[in-house]
């Protein structure tokens, strides 16, 4: 079978006008989108999420408030004036004051203080508990897994209000105290999740590669395995800090957290019980401020579970 070309000497004495040039091979090795990180896509995909965004932009305002504000103002958390008592919200006291005649505003903004700082410290211990304990439990496995499991299933058995109680009267009622009470059995959810993706991870071939090369447990942990299961511990840890906030401002509102003269929002609430039929704005700001913070923070940690999560980027 025989193909006849055609002549080139005719399309040589064609006109340049008809010809155009398709692509300029020096553009060949041009590249159309500049290169990004892991973490810079994270954050892209979670500016995207404007419930995220914006729990995170009211969590970061609080934060703030309650630094400068009471660093301001001419009032204190403690600070009593009986000519000003029970007086409802005014351009004085923007929340009102209490049967004491203390600003309930910068009660609030103190109460921040405690709360927040409550939360983010047991969700960071609870984070480097479960974080430990997990990654041990998944990369040795066998034997050592069964039982380091076992001893998990039997903390989680026990009622989280029989050991807070029993830490309350060890150590007072107290921020340390408190604190101590979250973390006891916080961490088992961090670690559940850390063992898992471990045990997922730890038959990768770079993992497998890193072994042969004579790497140790910590160094395979801290170096491959526990990075590549971060996105998911991040999700576990933001999931923590309401938690936590939560669980301190019911101990308080029961009567076994944060005692006077130090103020959270959950003894705040308790102290406006009795005139919460006559007053309720004293019982209504601080638990708005809870909802707000609980709100903020579980909008935050779905927004890091859809950033965090590689199947969902486009």
């Amino acid at each position: 079978m025989f193909v006849n070309y055609p002549d080139m000497d005719e399309y040589a004495s064609l006109p340049a006008e008809m010809f155009e040039v398709c692509a300029d091979s020096s553009d060949a090795e041009e590249i159309a989108r500049p290169s990004t990180t892991y973490w810079h896509d994270v954050w892209q995909r979670f500016r995207r999420d404007p419930l995220a965004l914006a729990g995170l932009m009211v969590i970061l305002a609080m934060a703030l408030m309650a630094v400068f504000i009471p660093m301001f103002s001419p009032y204190t958390y403690s600070g009593m004036n009986l000519t000003a008592i029970n007086q409802g919200p005014s351009l004085a006291h923007p929340c009102g004051t209490d049967q004491m005649g203390r600003d309930i505003f910068i009660r609030i903004m103190y109460g921040a203080r405690i709360s927040l700082t409550i939360g983010v410290v047991a969700a960071a211990i609870n984070f480097l508990i479960g974080v430990i304990y997990g990654g041990l439990s998944g990369y040795i496995g066998g034997r050592t897994d069964m039982i380091m499991m076992r001893i998990v299933d039997i903390l989680s058995s026990l009622p989280s209000l029989l050991y807070i109680v029993l830490i309350m009267l060890l150590f007072g009622s107290n921020v340390l105290s408190v604190v101590l009470a979250l973390c006891f059995t916080s961490w088992i959810g961090t670690a559940r999740v850390v063992r898992s993706e471990v045990m997922h991870l730890k038959h990768s071939e770079y993992v497998l590669a890193s072994r042969l090369a004579g790497g140790r447990t910590w160094h395979l942990l801290v170096s491959h395995l526990i990075p590549n299961a971060m996105g998911p511990i991040i999700v576990s840890t933001a999931f923590l800090i309401p938690s936590a906030i939560f669980s301190e401002a019911f101990l308080s509102f029961l009567g076994i957290g944060i005692q006077a003269p130090m103020a959270s929002w959950g003894s705040l609430a308790n102290d406006a019980i009795p005139m919460m039929l006559s007053e309720p704005y004293q019982i209504f700001f601080p638990v708005l401020a809870i909802c707000i913070t609980m709100f903020s923070f579980n909008f935050i940690g779905d927004g890091l579970r859809d950033a965090l999560d590689p199947r969902l980027k486009k």
